[in-house]
């Protein structure tokens, strides 16, 4: 069991933290009260479900008005539990109070100050958190930090293999049905020898051997898929680098049946090798091509 506990200041990056975190595969849970952290983590141990063993939940001021009482429930939550992590955001004040007008949000703790100044609001804050920074494990200041930045940070902490930061979706199509939408890179295909044209193949796909032999016995076929591998290779961790969570490669022929299916399963079982989570969708196999 994994439990991560976001706390900080309001402003600093706890929700953008648990996004990164939930993209890697951590059960999210944002603003939860101190007091309810342990039924959450009974539940979660509890279930059968394996993907609520990895859990990261926001703990901070919006959750409670009594914060004596917030910061002896997460202390003692984490003595209970050897295996709670605390992870603290903050950033200076003028920092937080550019983000807040810029944002044009207001603070969780104005309204519950006399004044109701931001700057204010952030000192008290401040203040109201030292206990629990105190306790945490990890400590990040996002003054200076890029959302890039931040999302390495939160990765480096949380994961053993970066790799797994991004999904690859290798999507086979027919271009005669159009292009898919939500594909970040289209390879096309068409140039390859075509299953469609000989009598025992055509009503096959991709997914039999017979038409998969058939495409990659090619010689243009072979170096087609090294040629796309190599630039794969090459641009694959320069997705991860700006952070992006998920590419989705759209492989298409004519139809989405022969070609683009064979091609399709080349690059995910490449990349499944390398560790990378793969999933692979056969958008048009099912579709009737005259």
């Amino acid at each position: 069991m994994e439990f991560v506990i976001i706390t900080g200041m309001s402003g600093a990056g706890k929700t953008s933290a648990l996004r990164v975190l939930e993209d890697i595969g951590y059960y999210c849970v944002d603003n939860i009260p101190a007091s309810l952290l342990s039924m959450l983590y009974s539940l979660c141990c509890k279930s059968e479900d394996e993907s609520m063993h990895r859990v990261a939940v926001v703990v901070d001021v919006r959750g409670t008005e009594k914060y004596n009482l917030m910061n002896v429930g997460i202390e003692q939550f984490k003595l209970a539990h050897n295996e709670v992590k605390i992870l603290f955001f903050d950033a200076k004040t003028d920092t937080i109070v550019t983000r807040y007008k810029e944002t044009r949000r207001r603070h969780p703790l104005t309204d519950r100050l006399k004044d109701g100044l931001v700057t204010d609001a952030v000192e008290f804050e401040r203040a109201l958190l030292v206990p629990v920074k105190n306790l945490s494990d990890y400590k990040i200041d996002t003054t200076y930090m890029t959302n890039k930045q931040l999302r390495e940070r939160v990765m480096s902490l949380f994961m053993d293999d970066t790799s797994q930061s991004i999904t690859l979706t290798f999507m086979s199509f027919g271009f005669k049905f159009g292009i898919p939408l939500e594909a970040d890179m289209i390879i096309d295909v068409r140039c390859l020898p075509n299953p469609f044209y000989i009598p025992e193949l055509k009503e096959l796909t991709g997914l039999d051997k017979a038409v998969r032999d058939y495409v990659l016995g090619s010689p243009e076929t072979q170096e087609f898929v090294q040629r796309t591998l190599s630039m794969l290779d090459y641009s694959v961790p320069l997705y991860l680098k700006e952070g992006k969570s998920e590419l989705v490669v759209g492989v298409g022929c004519t139809g989405g049946k022969h070609r683009s299916i064979t091609v399709a399963r080349e690059l995910e079982h490449h990349f499944l090798k390398l560790g990378y989570r793969c999933i692979i969708q056969h958008r048009d196999v099912d579709k009737v091509v005259e």
